[in-house]
């Protein structure tokens, strides 16, 4: 048995990395994303929690969440997330017959990995650090050469808010600005 162990802290603000099972691209379809949005609103209603950054991309997705007062159970929102959406997927029959006995033993569908990524912040310039790294993560996996091009992500957000500017890591119209380098945090992010 493993010796995993999570950090859980109340009012904490969290980077996480969800991968889709066998890494298979259920997120290049607009409506998985679509029901991803909505099994991420349901749960935002049912145990509420802020969304300050977020990359969909076909295979996996990041978040910063940052939860409230009193709360740290993170697992349980993911967890309802995966179920809502693979419910949602895959309809009523979640236990398709090619899943593993393991899988099955668990109650695991072939949509999601059994577990997740997760830090837990420590200060505001890890905060940028990790927010840079999920408007960045559609370029660093070659889906596109600039964030405003990623249509999943929380940078079109942000640059309305003035966080960013629009061609922020950008190499549109021979402009070239910075290319992000994330040696730091690779052991936090999953990819």
């Amino acid at each position: 048995m493993s010796n995993y162990r999570r950090l859980y802290v109340p009012a904490g603000t969290y980077f996480f990395t969800i991968v889709t099972y066998q890494r298979n691209p259920y997120f290049a379809n607009s409506d998985n994303v679509n029901k991803l949005r909505e099994a991420v609103a349901t749960v935002k209603q049912e145990m509420p929690f802020n969304i300050i950054g977020a990359v969909i991309l076909p295979d996996h997705l990041h978040f910063l969440w940052t939860l409230p007062p009193e709360d740290q159970n993170y697992s349980k929102r993911i967890g309802r997330i995966k179920t809502i959406f693979t419910k949602s997927f895959r309809g009523n029959n979640t236990l398709p017959d090619t899943v593993s006995i393991s899988r099955q033993k668990h109650r695991e569908s072939d949509v999601w990995q059994r577990r997740f990524w997760e830090h837990s912040l420590k200060d505001e310039s890890e905060l940028e650090t990790y927010l840079n790294y999920i408007h960045y993560n559609p370029v660093k996996h070659g889906l596109v050469s600039c964030p405003h091009s990623w249509l999943y992500s929380s940078f079109h957000t942000w640059v309305q808010k003035d966080g960013y500017s629009s061609n922020w890591g950008c190499v549109c119209q021979g402009k070239f600005d910075k290319i992000y380098y994330f040696d730091k945090i690779k052991n936090y992010v999953g990819e």
